[in-house]
């Protein structure tokens, strides 16, 4: 009968899901207003916020989902689980936002041409509640990503919402601007800048889900530092047919063979727990098989390379 790892098994509920449960209804109740308001003030800049307000939403629900979803036990046929349902989410999150983006500087483009009247007051006014319900979120997140401080999704979602207080602020002077100078071009170039930090926020979410579905090695591991750190170990003569990869966003795996000196299977064990607390905690590995070996193979580089 099929046994899941501890790590993939079944874990038990956090007060953290439903801090972002609370935090995903107040920025998406924010996007429906900023939307609503885009349209009928006219506004780019605001439909733009609007945008990234979106992203934000859909930032929190991903980490959301990526706890509910490390929930679910492994199985006899997803022996990992479901973790990589995030970064499947995650690259169509990516895309979408790319599109909207894209649309929405080619409007901007267009107001350049032919400038529009924009309702300066409305824009203040949904920005500024925009900006208020983004400080909310926030604060709710904040002891959260305290807690979780190993977790990238809660924080790069908790860096989400900061961000878009800072666009927040601009979507607010552009508005400013607009009320009481009556230079309406502000919006379409406050809307360019929104599309900018939409495009950066869009390239960010499909190059790193991309790398991880090329089972890239993770960000911030180097795999000479791996392998150094393991040679470093007394007991271990050499490292090679040496991989390393993302489960998901946060949960890093490793498989390398590893030469050491001839000994009884009950031997290695004390070696295995080594090796194991020296990934972990230099690596942030919390997966790996190793496989041992007394003589060397023909293959003596740590990275080998596989024929399709």
């Amino acid at each position: 009968m099929f046994h899941p790892p501890e790590r993939f098994k079944k874990m038990p509920p956090s007060n953290v899901q439903s801090r972002l449960q609370l935090a995903i209804g107040f920025t998406f109740f924010i996007f429906c207003a900023e939307l609503f308001g885009g349209f009928w003030a006219n506004s780019l800049a605001l439909i733009g916020d609007a945008g990234h307000m979106f992203m934000d939403a859909f930032a929190l629900s991903l980490s959301w989902f990526a706890l509910k979803i490390s929930d679910q036990p492994a199985t006899s046929t997803k022996t990992f689980g479901y973790h990589r349902m995030e970064i499947f989410a995650a690259l169509a999150n990516g895309l979408l936002i790319f599109a909207m983006a894209a649309a929405i500087l080619y409007h901007a483009v267009l107001r350049f041409q032919h400038p529009q009247e924009v309702q300066g007051l409305a824009v203040i006014v949904v920005a500024v509640l925009g900006l208020l319900t983004n400080i909310a979120v926030i604060f709710l997140l904040k002891d959260s990503v305290k807690l979780h401080s190993h977790d990238l999704n809660i924080k790069s979602a908790f860096w989400h919402v900061l961000g878009d207080s800072v666009a927040s602020v601009g979507v607010i002077v552009s508005g400013l601007i607009i009320y009481f100078k009556g230079w309406f071009i502000a919006d379409a170039v406050m809307g360019v800048a929104i599309c900018g930090l939409l495009f950066w926020g869009a390239r960010s979410l499909i190059g790193d889900a991309w790398h991880i579905l090329l089972e890239g090695v993770p960000k911030g591991v180097s795999l000479e530092d791996v392998e150094k750190a393991l040679v470093a170990i007394p007991e271990v003569r050499d490292v090679h047919e040496l991989h390393i990869w993302c489960i998901c966003s946060n949960i890093y795996a490793l498989s390398a063979h590893a030469l050491v000196n001839d000994q009884k299977v009950n031997q290695m064990e004390p070696l295995l727990i080594k090796i194991e607390a020296a990934l972990k905690s230099q690596f942030n590995i919390s997966h790996s098989t190793i496989q041992f070996e007394s003589n060397p193979c023909g293959q003596v580089e740590a990275l080998c390379e596989m024929k399709h």
